[in-house]
C-alpha cells in the first residue's frame, strides 16, 4: 500500500504510527503542502478532497486519518488501536476525538495559512492563536489522563496516535508543555518505541 503523506502533517502522522504499530507494508509517496502539491492534478485524481493523508490499496484511495485508522484496525487486528469491552473502547475513542476533531482542525497548515493570506495575520499573532486554542484543549486533556505509561491502558491506543503528533507541533509552536505533565510523560514514553519513532516527521524522506 502507498501512504500519501507530508512529513509535518499530524494527520499523516497518526497514520504512519498506526502503519508501524501494525508492522504493515507500505511505501511513504510525500506530497508537499507548503508547494500546494495536494491542489495539483496528480494528486486531485486520486483523492478529491486534496488533504492528507491518503491511502492506496488495490481496493483503491481512501482518505480522512480516522476513517484509514478505523480501516486497518479492522483488516490488521494485530496491536489493536481501540480495545476492550464497549465502554473502554468509548472512553479511548473519546480522548482521541478530543485531539483530532476538537484541537487539530482549527490549528491545521490550511487554516494557519488562510490567516496569513486572506486576513492578514501577522506570525506573533498566528502563533497566539495557535497557542491559546492548544492550551485550551491541553487544560482539558491533562485533567482526564491517569498516570499510567499511555493515555488509556497498558499500550498504545487510537489516543495516544492522536496525542503525539499534536504534541509535536505544540512544541513546535513553543506551547510551555511543563504545565502538563502527565501529557509529556506520555508523549516521551511512546517515543521510546520504535513505531513512534520511526513515524517522527524528522524521520521521513520529505523532512526538510
Amino acid at each position: 500500500m502507498k501512504l500519501y503523506s507530508y512529513f509535518r502533517s499530524s494527520a499523516a502522522y497518526r497514520v504512519r504510527i498506526a502503519l508501524n504499530l501494525k508492522e504493515l507494508e507500505h511505501d511513504i509517496v510525500p506530497v508537499n503542502l507548503l508547494k500546494s502539491e495536494q491542489r495539483g492534478e496528480p494528486y486531485l485524481s486520486k483523492n478529491p478532497q486534496g488533504l492528507l493523508p491518503a491511502i492506496e490499496t488495490e481496493q483503491g484511495v481512501l482518505s480522512q486519518s480516522l476513517a484509514i485508522l478505523e480501516w486497518l484496525d479492522e483488516i490488521a487486528p494485530q496491536a489493536p488501536l481501540v480495545s476492550g469491552d464497549a465502554w473502554e473502547k468509548a472512553q479511548i475513542r473519546a480522548l482521541a476525538y478530543a485531539i483530532a476533531v476538537d484541537i487539530h482542525p482549527i490549528n491545521n497548515l490550511r487554516v494557519l495559512k488562510y490567516l496569513t493570506a486572506e486576513l492578514n495575520v501577522s506570525d506573533e499573532q498566528k502563533t497566539k492563536w495557535y497557542q491559546d486554542w492548544i492550551v485550551t484543549g491541553f487544560d482539558s486533556l491533562e485533567n482526564q489522563l491517569g498516570e499510567g505509561p499511555f493515555c488509556f491502558g497498558s499500550a498504545p491506543t487510537l489516543a495516544d496516535i492522536c496525542l503525539v503528533p499534536q504534541v509535536f507541533n505544540a512544541l513546535r509552536f513553543k506551547v510551555d508543555m511543563d504545565r502538563y505533565p502527565k501529557i509529556m510523560a506520555v508523549y516521551e514514553h511512546c517515543n521510546t518505541l520504535k513505531a513512534f519513532a520511526d513515524a517522527a516527521p524528522q524521520q521521513q524522506v520529505d523532512a526538510t
